[in-house]
């Protein structure tokens, strides 16, 4: 059997576990630089506030219902994000981390437990040790468990936020109930194609034959055909490592200077270096981009990228930093007015496994500096240890104007107790 748990409202009830005076009151959380609405409280969904408002649009509806906004603290969210993924390996070892609220758990050995029992376990376990909420789904496939998990949400008086398919007669009512459009996995495109041929519902969906989910929909919504069946096609999967990474950015204001867009292209790229390693990879191939604003039509506009292929693979800042600069020299014209800028770095290979070339080889040196500089940052906060082609007094920062304090991961804004 697999379990699908879900942490319900996760951001929203991350902003409640320090400030309990939240509870049963509407709350938003906004995008990077309080951009628009990504996370709601049921509250703030029956006032009828929509996913990805945009933040300033909303702002008098915010006030007029007294709904408490919060930029996005990432920190707290992925904090006790871990503090709960910790607590569900506790059940069974075999925990696949879906997205910072969502797990996979596969249960084998378990045909003699009572799993709607281990579920509300579970969620007291993870309410109790983190104060966040969560819905429990068991089902025989993954795409099932999906869908227990969604009845558990949706009845949630009924069920307790937990409940379990299975048998058949479970199975074939919770897909009749589940429309095509909510199904995991089926898109806008998937959806509109399936309508047209008259499947409204999942179990509509299981009824269509395999020939024709293939043809029109791939392997991939075979497979997810044959699980909403109940027959287990999909298992967990462990964590990909990421094909490219990117550090891209709007400025905070138009920059003309050149020496000012190469100091964020600069960093940029030591951002795409540390993240490398932090998934010990290395790469073979840099991306640097300008963009001017396009919104301003008063000006006029360019916008180039070019790519540059390393001499060896490397995750070394120094190495990737002079890449991007001779990218954007490449690139850069005097006279425009420059809004945005990034890096990508492309072509990963695994660190330990490195394709030697003849006549250039990574500077040895290089390594152990890194890791000193890493553990640096790690020990006495990001951006601590800088180079020479960033500015010594200038920290990256998103707006955040609403933003709560690091409860859980800074030990200067820890929770002050009155007594």
């Amino acid at each position: 059997m697999f379990a699908l748990v879900d942490c319900n409202n996760f951001y929203a009830s991350c902003e409640r576990v320090f400030n309990p005076d939240l509870r049963d009151k509407p709350i938003v959380v906004l995008s990077n630089n309080d951009g628009c609405v990504i996370a709601r409280s049921n509250e703030a969904k029956e006032l009828g506030v929509p996913m990805g408002a945009p933040a300033f649009e909303y702002e008098k509806e915010f006030i007029k219902h007294n709904i408490n906004v919060f930029s996005s603290n990432y920190p707290l969210y992925g904090d006790i994000s871990s503090r709960v993924m910790n607590i569900l390996r506790e059940y069974t070892p075999d925990v696949e981390v879906y997205s910072i609220d969502e797990a996979f758990l596969k249960f084998d050995g378990f045909e003699y437990y009572n799993l709607n029992s281990i579920g509300l376990e579970m969620q007291q376990r993870v309410t109790k040790g983190t104060g966040v909420p969560i819905s429990v789904g068991f089902a025989p496939t993954k795409a099932l468990a999906k869908v227990a998990n969604r009845i558990a949400k949706k009845y949630a008086e009924k069920t307790n936020s937990v409940y379990v398919i299975d048998d058949e007669n479970k199975r074939v009512k919770a897909l009749k109930w589940l429309k095509i459009e909510d199904v995991w996995g089926v898109g806008r495109k998937h959806t509109q194609r399936l309508n047209n041929i008259g499947v409204i519902n999942a179990y509509q969906f299981t009824k269509l034959s395999d020939s024709w989910v293939r043809k029109h929909m791939s392997v991939v919504g075979l497979r997810l055909k044959h699980d909403l069946e109940g027959k287990p096609t999909l298992d967990l999967d462990s964590p990909a490592k990421k094909k490219m990474i990117a550090t891209t950015r709007s400025f905070e204001k138009m920059l003309l200077e050149f020496k000012d867009v190469n100091e964020r292209v600069g960093t940029f790229a030591i951002s795409c270096a540390e993240k490398l390693r932090k998934q010990k990879s290395h790469c073979n191939a840099i991306m640097v981009f300008v963009n001017t604003n396009g919104h301003r039509k008063d000006l006029e506009q360019y916008g180039r990228n070019i790519v540059i292929k390393t001499d060896y693979p490397t995750n070394s800042s120094i190495d990737l930093n002079k890449y991007a600069q001779l990218g954007l020299k490449a690139i850069f014209k005097q006279g425009y007015h420059y809004k945005k800028a990034g890096v990508i770095v492309m072509g990963l290979t695994p660190e330990n496994q490195n394709q030697l070339t003849l006549y250039s080889k990574p500077n040895p040196k290089h390594s152990p500096i890194m890791n000193i500089v890493d553990r640096m940052n790690i020990a006495y906060g990001n951006n601590k240890i800088k180079f020479g082609t960033q500015s010594l007094g200038r920290q990256w920062k998103m707006k955040q104007e609403k933003l709560s304090p690091r409860y859980s991961t800074n030990l200067n804004e820890i929770i002050t107790v009155t007594v």
